[in-house]
């Protein structure tokens, strides 16, 4: 049979730097960073004490009382994401074929807050189970996209894909696919995520992932530099609205892009570090070329997983040069992240958000915070570092990699 074609026709974003897709953007183009000193518990005893708050993000101006209770702030975040690429996609609700319409969403962890705090009040008890009544619905992963789909009426497929931090980029593949193969009509597809914890910092601080930086958080996210030292954890969500090309034509659909590939693979190495041949992240990036049908001198763009960790950055640039040939220094690489923080599973949707923009406006955004040289870099490659850069892009592709070893990659066309 022949595949449908996909194309991204809504965005919604909720991020360190921005509450909506304006607001990101401007901030992306910008440079800024949204790293500050954590607000949401005491840090004094903690090795980090800093991450990627979203700001001024009050859940009662998108929820009553009531209704915030019954959601872990990753769905909430799902939730008002999905709403704005909803409304930015115009999808009539009237008039849409609902069982046609699904929902795939990504989230590496979940409902981490509300599993450490029923747990905590346990152990503070006197030893009787009182769990709140929403504990489990508030915390499985699945209940975002549960949730989005209740609200809009949405019964095409509904499920949340679970690979760490490349959690969101399967989410966007198994969209692609589900509508190529006619499956739906549209699909309302990202992911989120709100490890901002005692339970998310401290544990990722026991395996050493997390920058130290205590003294200039704002720079901590520094990837490419000599000096990184770890990634910042961030928060938020990222919603795309993935459409069949001839039924959003019909509508009349703006459309942002083309979605033309998605790639996995798996690094079967090491629970938490790449493979430092970069073997995974090569096939990874050649089974989404092939994907598309594309030859890798058409790629204008990559953002990177760039997470700010020694092992992971050096791996994946490693990985781009063997893929890429010569044409690797032609490529404007950058790392998002380096402003945002790793969303963990949300952080593959928001940087195809990035990733789209950046086709529609002509403009890569900067890798933050780079001072130092890392001599086993390859200085010919271009990192687009500390200040935007101006080119047409025709093709971008997104990059995520999560603990597992899981490998995603998404290619996006001008359209």
């Amino acid at each position: 049979m022949e595949l449908k074609r996909v194309v991204v026709t809504g965005l919604g974003a909720l991020t360190p730097i921005g509450n909506n897709i304006e607001e990101y953007w401007n901030q992306l183009i910008a440079g800024k960073s949204g790293c500050a000193p954590i607000t949401y518990f005491d840090t004094e005893k903690f090795k980090t004490k800093f991450a990627c708050e979203l700001k001024n993000f009050n859940a009662l101006d998108h929820f009553d009382r009531k209704e915030a209770r019954k959601l872990d702030r990753f769905a909430q975040y799902a939730l008002v994401s999905s709403q704005e690429a909803i409304e930015d996609a115009k999808i009539n609700l009237e008039e849409v074929d609902k069982f046609r319409v699904g929902v795939i969403w990504g989230a590496g962890i979940g409902g981490l807050e509300t599993f450490q705090n029923e747990v905590i009040n346990f152990a503070e008890g006197d030893g009787t189970p009182r769990f709140n009544p929403f504990f489990i619905p508030k915390m499985i992963a699945d209940i975002a996209p549960g949730n989005i789909s209740i609200k809009h009426g949405f019964m095409g497929p509904n499920y949340t894909t679970v690979s760490a931090c490349a959690s969101s980029a399967n989410a966007m593949i198994d969209a692609l696919n589900y509508i190529r193969l006619d499956h739906c009509d549209i699909i309302v597809t990202g992911g989120s995520e709100a490890a901002v914890t005692i339970a998310g910092m401290g544990g990722f601080n026991a395996m050493h992932a997390l920058s130290t930086r205590n003294e200039s958080p704002e720079t901590a996210s520094r990837p490419f530099d000599a000096t990184r030292d770890g990634f910042v954890l961030g928060e938020g969500a990222g919603a795309l609205i993935l459409e069949e090309y001839e039924h959003a034509k019909k509508r009349g659909a703006k459309i942002y892009a083309e979605v033309i590939g998605g790639g996995m693979s798996s690094d079967a190495y090491h629970m938490t570090a790449p493979h430092p041949d970069g073997i995974g992240v090569v096939r990874v990036m050649q089974n989404c070329l092939r994907d598309a049908g594309i030859t890798p001198d058409q790629v204008d763009a990559i953002n990177t997983h760039g997470t700010s960790t020694p092992l992971g950055d050096t791996a994946e640039l490693i990985a781009i040069t063997k893929v890429f040939g010569e044409h690797a220094k032609n490529i404007n690489i950058n790392s998002t992240k380096s402003m945002t923080g790793h969303l963990l599973g949300a952080a593959g949707a928001i940087e195809a958000i990035s990733s789209i923009l950046s086709m529609k406006y002509g403009i890569v955004p900067p890798t933050i915070n780079h001072t130092t040289v890392d001599e086993s870099i390859n200085p010919e490659l271009n990192l687009t570092l500390n200040k935007p850069q101006k080119r047409e892009i025709n093709i971008a592709m997104s990059n995520t990699f999560g603990f597992g070893g899981h490998n995603a990659c998404v290619l996006f066309k001008k359209i």
